[in-house]
């Protein structure tokens, strides 16, 4: 029941970040190309299991890419606001 709960909660907050995204009227091409960006700290693996898992947890958490969003928000700034709701949109996917 709770992994159905939190599976839930990833699909809403993914519809909720694409919605967004849509409303402010952000490229879909670049909206794909970006999807998966977050990934790429999977390569702090190399370094070693313990930094990379730190560094690949830090980059799947809602802390910075929620901030992003509000700092774009805020600061109307597109560019930060579209690449915070790409990333919820990622960790929402995952």
């Amino acid at each position: 029941m709770e992994k159905r709960i939190i599976h839930f909660e990833g699909l809403v907050v993914l519809l909720a970040a694409i919605y967004i995204y849509a409303l402010c009227g952000f490229s879909w091409l670049l909206f794909i190309v970006l999807l998966f960006a977050p990934d790429l700290a999977m390569v702090a693996y190399a370094i070693n299991k313990r930094v990379g898992a730190q560094i690949y947890n830090l980059f799947h958490t809602y802390i910075i890419s929620i901030l992003l969003v509000l700092i774009g928000v805020y600061l109307k700034m597109d560019t930060i606001l579209m690449i915070g709701l790409i990333w919820t949109a990622h960790i929402g996917m995952d």
